[in-house]
């Protein structure tokens, strides 16, 4: 379990857009982020815990403007919370160690799950596989 960090510890620890987006639910514009492009191997993890979250394997272009993945890395269980901000109906997703923030989950991604997790790059820390 990732220990727990006061406000001022996380404001210290990310950048402005990282703290806004990770820790206060906000959204990075569409086509903007770092990974929204990358198509390099490896592993993305949780920017605040380090949490491994998503496999370069399942990440595919969905056209949205964000990365997106149509499943967790190792079937881990992401915290998944009704969104019913901006006039719409979502389900928000969150690191299930520190609660950050990191999209949102759709129904409408490619097989075998059909699912799109559409993720903040700020949200993320990408490490290359060796």
């Amino acid at each position: 379990m990732a220990e727990e960090k006061t406000d001022e510890q996380w404001k210290e620890k990310l950048t402005e857009d990282q703290y806004r987006v990770a820790r206060c639910g906000g959204t990075e514009a569409p086509f903007s982020g770092e990974y929204y492009a990358n198509h390099e191997e490896g592993v993305y993890h949780c920017v605040c815990c380090g949490l491994p979250l998503f496999s370069s394997q399942e990440k595919y272009d969905s056209g949205s403007g964000w990365p997106s993945y149509w499943k967790p890395i190792d079937d881990l269980k992401l915290e998944e919370i009704r969104d019913t901000s901006h006039g719409m109906i979502r389900v928000e997703v969150r690191c299930p160690q520190c609660h950050a923030h990191l999209g949102h989950v759709f129904e409408d991604g490619p097989p075998p799950t059909g699912l799109r997790y559409c993720i903040n790059s700020v949200s993320l820390d990408f490490k290359k596989q060796d």
